[in-house]
């Protein structure tokens, strides 16, 4: 083969339009654009400013959640009564179709945690299986967390915090008897 027949072999490999210009991509979503429907508003009911009581209605601490990040992240700030600070980020992954929090605070703890709706409540579980977090929505706007752990392989759970969300600044719980 001749060198000059290769440039004519490219050109006539080329498609009939290869001169045109190619069409427009579509637009990438606005910030935040993506995560206004569907799973991302799941745990929605958590957003919001709280006084957290334990068990017997003492109050234990207070949660500010927010969305950030173009509302596609929930975002804890935890202050307990005994000093404690902690914060999560929580998403939707929608590349693998589960939620996902990472907490840390100021005792050096972090905590990765996975799952998603079951039942009306946002149930999170460690990859290890160890750890499981429930918040589930009270039909009088609070949010009920539920934080248990196993060493058993899920055979019993202990449970390692219980706590009552209620909006921030409403009259305290009635302490149960």
């Amino acid at each position: 083969m001749r060198l000059w027949s290769i440039p004519v072999l490219v050109l006539s490999v080329l498609p009939a339009h290869a001169g045109e210009s190619a069409p427009n991509p579509p637009a990438p979503p606005k910030p935040g654009e993506a995560c206004i429907a569907g799973h991302f508003r799941d745990f929605d009911f958590w957003v919001g400013e709280w006084d957290v009581y334990g068990p017997k209605g003492k109050p234990v601490g207070h949660s500010r959640i927010e969305r950030i990040l173009g509302d596609c992240v929930i975002s804890e700030h935890w202050q307990g009564q005994g000093g404690s600070d902690g914060r999560s980020h929580n998403m939707f992954d929608s590349a693998r179709g589960r939620w996902t929090q990472f907490w840390v605070d100021n005792g050096g703890n972090t905590l990765l945690l996975h799952g998603g709706l079951k039942d009306g409540a946002m149930v999170l579980q460690s990859e290890d299986g160890s750890q499981r977090i429930t918040w589930t929505p009270q039909s009088d706007g609070r949010v009920r967390q539920h934080w248990e752990s196993t060493t058993d392989g899920g055979q019993t759970w202990t449970t390692a915090f219980d706590g009552m969300y209620q909006k921030a600044g409403s009259a305290p719980p009635t302490p149960a008897s």
